[in-house]
């Protein structure tokens, strides 16, 4: 799961390293927390890989609409 990482698809994804790095630590703290995953669980699966798998999927990202932040394709312009 952290070969996703070394693919610039989920940068991108998500707007950047930056942005990536905070979504993960966001979400690795409500899984820790004891947030339900939004993927199935496999065994040995860390809270990290957990995280990237749901970015991956689409189950979370960055709500750009809540947020000053410039989403990926006003980066692009």
């Amino acid at each position: 799961m952290i070969e996703a990482l070394k693919n610039e698809d989920i940068v991108d994804k998500v707007g950047g390293r930056f942005k990536l790095a905070v979504l993960i630590q966001k979400r690795m703290l409500e899984l820790m927390q004891g947030a339900r995953p939004l993927v199935e669980r496999k065994k040995g699966v860390t809270d990290m890989e957990l995280a990237i798998q749901e970015i991956l999927e689409d189950k979370i990202a960055i709500d750009y609409e809540k947020s000053d932040i410039p989403t990926p394709e006003e980066l692009l312009d």
